[in-house]
């Protein structure tokens, strides 16, 4: 069998001959959904059974009487438009078209006052002429057409001023709104550099990764600053949190190892009456479910620290190793493993590796169908990243229950009960582990019941 290289026309059925399409997974790398809709059926009303439940009602609502208040649309004015068009800008665009509309001011401005000026200028330098030994009606003629041809050149310089100002104002207009945008991306490299600070930190980076923004004391270096102080003061409270359930965990090791010890001893004992028998038995079960909390705990808390071990890990040794570790105790629950398991490098710690895919596959066999239940393991390259996959039968999982069965001791329906089939770790490692090394994991709801658990990692 081979991992689908994306597509999903090559992909292989892992189906045995004779099953039903229901049984299989559903999810890109999984076989396409089965159908669902007939085996839903309609289910009959509550005390009267035989009868189908009258289906609810559908449509618009009818509204009897006069319309609620703002039932009505109300067209929006220009202003609402023009408001609506300048929220779905950026910043930077903003920015940009605040430049260039103050430079277009300013612009208009200063070419209405030179003008002005141009005018007063000609104005004020234009000659007094007057004629010599003619008549009073010859020379108020020759001062009307004087004055005519004054202000025919204040209009003509005024125009020529006008026609070539607007002429350049147009053109420098349209090169300050290229250079508004470089000053606005320039303005706002100190706010990209703390987004993509904000974008790389994790648990573990938060140790090491700081802005450290370069300048002037001015507000936005006082932003920065600030963002990294509250980044130490996060790395203080992630890093004493990690230590405290470190801390606790190694503490209750110790009692529990004695109770174990006392109590197989007790058992050990040929003169124990049957009930003394019994009663040390399922005291030995709680401690071995107290045992397994602390060990989920203490990989909890070493899989969201910084890894200490980075090699090349090969996941398809991993994931043979976790299977063949967990083989017999499928058999046991009557769970059929089938596997299709490819080649795919990282780096990364090859035990948190192991455990994480342990978990994946013993989660999916404690949470099966009673029989003849079906579990799959793939792993392999799909879309250039590194992709572990594992999907089991079982009971149906809402939508809106799979983000909460990653959070610690969460489980099915049920919220810190019901230990018999685990401490309620199991993804919780598994999503600390990823996250560790770069990746992520997601989980969908597999059609006909079960989970699809798919790790994705960057590849080597």
């Amino acid at each position: 069998m081979s991992v689908p290289a994306g597509r999903g026309e090559d992909r292989p059925d892992i189906v045995p001959a004779g099953e039903a399409r229901e049984s299989m997974p559903t999810h890109p790398m999984i076989s396409p959904h089965s159908e669902r809709g007939a085996a839903r059926g309609a289910r009959p009303a509550p005390g009267a059974p035989g009868r189908a439940q009258p289906p609810p009602p559908s449509g618009p609502p009818v509204w009897d009487g006069p319309p609620p208040a703002g039932a009505v649309p109300v067209s929006p004015t220009p202003l609402d438009r023009l408001r609506v068009a300048i929220d779905r800008l950026s910043i930077r665009w903003r920015l940009t078209i605040t430049y260039g509309v103050l430079f277009f001011v300013a612009g208009m401005l200063l070419l209405f006052v030179i003008y002005m000026m141009v005018g007063w200028a000609i104005n004020g330098a234009w000659p007094d002429v007057s004629l010599q030994n003619v008549s009073p009606v010859l020379e108020q003629k020759f001062q009307q057409e004087w004055l005519g041809w004054k202000h025919a050149a204040i209009d003509e310089a005024r125009n020529a001023l006008l026609s070539r100002s607007l002429l350049a104002l147009a053109g420098v207009g349209i090169l300050a709104i290229i250079i508004g945008y470089l000053v606005a991306d320039r303005a706002l490299k100190p706010i990209q550099q703390m987004t993509a600070t904000a974008r790389k930190l994790s648990g573990t980076t938060l140790a090491h990764e700081r802005i450290g923004l370069k300048g002037p004391d001015d507000e936005l270096k006082e932003l920065a600053d600030t963002f990294d102080a509250m980044l130490t003061r996060l790395n203080v409270a992630f890093d004493t949190q990690r230590r405290f359930v470190a801390n606790a965990s190694h503490e209750l090791r110790t009692p529990l190892t004695i109770n174990r010890t006392v109590l197989e001893i007790a058992l050990g004992d040929p003169e124990a009456s049957g009930d003394l028998k019994a009663l040390g038995r399922t005291l030995l079960e709680v401690n071995a479910r107290n045992e397994q909390l602390i060990e989920g705990l203490l990989l909890l808390a070493r899989s969201e620290r910084e890894l200490s071990v980075r090699k090349p890990v090969d996941v398809k040794d991993v994931a043979e190793t976790a299977v063949e570790q967990l083989a017999s105790r499928a058999e046991e629950a009557g769970v059929t493993m089938t596997t299709e398991l490819q080649s795919a490098e990282t780096e990364g710690d090859p035990v948190l590796l192991e455990r994480c895919v342990a978990n994946l596959v013993e989660n999916a066999i404690k949470h099966n169908l009673p029989e003849s239940g079906r579990l799959w393991v793939r792993t392999g390259m799909v879309e250039g990243a590194l992709v572990v996959q594992v999907a089991n039968t079982g009971p149906h999982v809402p939508a809106y229950e799979v983000n909460s069965l990653f959070e610690p001791f969460r489980r099915l329906n049920a919220d810190r009960v019901d230990s018999a089939r685990g401490a309620g770790l199991g993804l919780s490692i598994v999503r600390a582990v990823v996250r560790a090394h770069g990746g992520n994991v997601t989980a969908v709801p597999r059609d006909g019941g079960g989970l699809v658990v798919t790790v994705r990692l960057q590849s080597r």
